[in-house]
């Protein structure tokens, strides 16, 4: 999560929600992304997704098994949509996602049983720094100290 964390701060050098993703393969971390919504204009941008895709790559499969997900974040509907697709082994998450999360808060996207696939999910790792993260980085933005977009 330490890894997912930095790759979250990475996002707010252009505006984006500092969210960060990794995935792991065999105890190696194939893929490390952020949030680039604003960066690139892709509403699509999530760090899950983005990762995901750059292990896909690395895996040579659309299929991520024995792969894990660690985010700093609850996923959406459309990040724990795309897991389920992807077969990924396990999600670690770590703040919760009260207004968007598909994983506890919402929905639980991740573990339905009338899905094809179903993961194993642990939260709460290191929750208060991936809130605190967020919580800065929208009163940063509340204040007018922080814009959104690219540099």
């Amino acid at each position: 999560m330490t890894r997912a964390l930095e790759e979250a701060r990475e996002a707010i050098g252009h505006g984006d929600v500092p969210v960060g993703a990794i995935v792991v393969r065999d105890g190696i971390v194939i893929a490390a992304r952020h949030n680039e919504r604003e960066l690139t204009g892709d509403p699509t941008a999530h760090a899950e997704l983005l990762a995901m895709r750059d292990a896909a790559g690395v895996v040579g499969s659309w299929r991520l098994d024995r792969c894990t997900v660690v985010v700093t974040l609850e996923p959406c509907p459309m990040c724990a949509g795309a897991m389920v697709n992807a077969r990924v082994q396990q999600l670690v998450y770590g703040a919760v996602d009260p207004k968007a999360g598909a994983v506890t808060s919402l929905y639980e996207i991740t573990t339905d049983a009338r899905l094809n696939h179903r993961l194993e999910v642990v939260g709460g790792v290191l929750a208060d720094e991936s809130a605190e993260l967020l919580r800065a980085f929208f009163g940063e933005r509340r204040r007018g100290s922080l814009r959104y977009g690219p540099p």
